[in-house]
Order: structure tokens, then C-alpha cells, then sequence
């Protein structure tokens, strides 16, 4: 099985991970969803239960995913064989449970440790492996005092590594100065991202999340332009028909040929694409049922794209 290594860590997962967020179901900013529509719980648990059967062994969720209900559901799913994956988990956004209301960024020190608290119960387990803070673009200078509460909760066994869930490699260089920092979350995929921040994980020798692998489903070639998504569902802005998701629509089936290569779906196509751009790439798709999980798992035994379809993308898309 490919594997990738969780930067400064030294810890061996799989090459891809699951990103948790659509499994928590419905939440709120103000009037606006920011979560993926309705959920079905126990297709989450065996969708979770599939991906361990198939050798995934990183699960990347955070305390504001549905307002609690993601941490939750995958603290249940995992149940007795948690200690066989890593569980990365974030902070950094206030919300409120009843209500499913997500509030302000917060990098408050007293905050951080009661999220921490909150987060261990929900996921039931004594230990995060992979706390990372959830607020893109907090100020610099107050992100000092972050860095530094999250080695003190190393210090006390609460968590065992951190990261930075952003785009900025200042930020993440910042981070990169504490010696439990081991990763960062960037959005990257074959349409979109910064390269600038793969080469900070090279010199800091940090893991790359890889969030928005498939383009928040995008890139997995089932919309088309008269696609349309429910108001609790936080795609519900986008246009397919001619606004920026019908122009990258547009360039996806350019390449289209390339990525389904040697049998891949597109969404298999697109995982491989990462694999193949860096050695600290580590995609976390999102999902919801089974079927999902065993297409992106798949993905694996096909392996990373060759160097002249990576050249050929490059081609086409310039």
C-alpha cells in the first residue's frame, strides 16, 4: 500500500486520509450553510468502519464540523480500534452546539484548552494526534501565543503533534518554529492551489493535508451545468453554468483523458495527480456512504500519475 510519512512525526499512515466535515451534517453561519446538507449517521459509522477495512489510517475532522456531530460520529465509529489510526482534529472556530451555530475565530489560550477538553470527549480518546488550528488568517503576532499553548498541551499528553489549517506560508511558518509542528493543511488539487506552501513543507519537513482534493466534489465529474444544491448544503452559491465552477468545469474536461488513465475514475485521477506532485501530499476526501469511500480508497492500488501525464496536464492546462 502507498504510504506517506506525517512529517516531522515520523509516524507511517496511508497516502490518503478522510476529510470528516460532510459527515457532520448541517450548520450555520448566520442564515448561510456551511456544512453538506443532510446526513445519514449510520452510513457515516460504516463508511468509517469501510475506510479501516481498507487500510486508511488517518481521519481528519474538526470541533465545528456540524457543530460537535462530526467528532461524535467518529468517535463512535472508530470505538475499539482507535488506536489503529491517526485522528487529526481542529480549533479555532466558536460555535454553539444547540443552536448549530458556528461564531468568531478565537486563539484564546484558556479557549484552546477547553476545546481541547471538549474535543477529546466527544471523539472518546485520551489523546489527539493531530490538533490543528482551524483560523486561516489569525493575526501573526497573537498566533505566537497559539503555537505556544499547543507545546504546552504536548507537554501534558493531550496531543501529540499540531498544524496550521491555512494557505499562508508565513503562517505556517510560524507554526513550522514549534518542534511538535508536523503538518499543514492547505487546499490543494489539480485545479487550484499553492505551491509555495509544498516547498515550506520540504524545507520544514512538514506533512501536506491536502483539503479541497476533489475540489469539494468537483473534480469528481458528476455535475454537470444544471446541477443545483440545497440551501443547508455549502455549495449552494456555485454556479455551474457559467460562473468560476463552469470554467473549471471547462478546463476538468480537458484532462479529463489523463486522469482516468489506466482504468481511474476522475476523482481516483485527481488523488493520483497529488501523489505524483509531492512526496508530502497526503489528500483527505470527503464523503458520506460507503460507495464513496471504496472509489477514493481504490485509488491507492493505482498509485501515483506518471511523470509524462504530469507533464501532459501541465501542458494542457497552461
Amino acid at each position: 500500500m502507498l504510504r506517506r510519512v506525517l512529517g516531522r512525526s515520523g509516524i507511517e499512515i496511508s497516502a490518503m486520509g478522510l476529510g470528516c466535515w460532510a459527515i457532520g451534517g448541517p450548520f450555520w453561519r448566520g442564515d448561510r450553510g456551511v456544512g453538506w446538507s443532510v446526513v445519514d449517521d449510520q452510513e457515516s459509522i460504516r463508511a468509517v468502519r469501510r475506510a479501516m477495512d481498507l487500510g486508511v489510517t488517518l481521519f481528519d475532522t474538526a470541533d465545528v464540523y456540524g457543530c460537535g456531530h462530526s467528532e461524535h460520529i467518529l468517535g463512535r465509529a472508530l470505538g475499539s480500534r482507535r488506536e489503529n489510526v491517526l485522528i487529526a482534529t481542529k480549533f479555532g472556530t466558536t460555535f454553539d452546539e444547540a443552536s448549530k451555530q458556528a461564531g468568531d475565530p478565537c486563539g484564546d489560550p484558556k479557549y484552546i484548552r477547553q476545546a481541547c477538553t471538549d474535543s477529546l470527549s466527544r471523539l472518546h480518546t485520551d489523546v489527539i494526534d493531530l490538533y490543528q488550528f482551524h483560523a486561516a488568517d489569525f493575526d501573526l503576532t497573537r498566533a505566537v501565543a497559539v503555537r505556544d499553548t499547543l507545546e504546552d498541551l504536548v507537554e501534558e499528553g493531550k496531543i501529540r503533534w499540531y498544524g496550521w489549517s491555512t494557505d499562508d506560508p508565513a503562517r505556517a511558518a510560524l507554526f513550522a518554529e514549534g518542534p511538535h509542528c508536523a503538518a499543514v493543511q492547505q487546499r490543494l488539487n489539480v485545479l487550484e492551489g499553492n505551491r509555495a506552501m509544498l516547498r515550506l513543507c520540504h524545507d520544514q519537513h512538514l506533512a501536506s493535508l491536502n483539503r479541497s482534493c476533489l475540489g469539494m466534489g468537483l473534480l469528481t465529474g458528476k455535475f454537470d451545468a444544471g446541477t443545483t444544491f440545497p440551501a443547508d448544503d455549502v455549495r449552494h452559491g456555485w454556479n455551474l453554468r457559467d460562473g468560476p465552477q463552469a470554467e473549471q468545469l471547462a478546463r476538468l474536461q480537458r484532462i479529463r483523458d489523463v486522469l482516468t488513465s489506466g482504468g481511474r475514475t476522475l476523482a481516483q485521477g485527481a488523488l493520483a495527480w497529488l501523489w505524483a506532485l509531492d512526496s508530502v501530499t497526503i489528500p483527505i476526501p470527503g464523503f458520506k456512504t460507503v460507495q464513496q469511500v471504496e472509489e477514493n480508497a481504490g485509488a491507492i492500488a493505482h498509485g501515483p500519475l506518471a511523470a509524462d501525464q504530469m507533464r501532459q496536464i501541465d501542458e494542457i492546462l497552461s
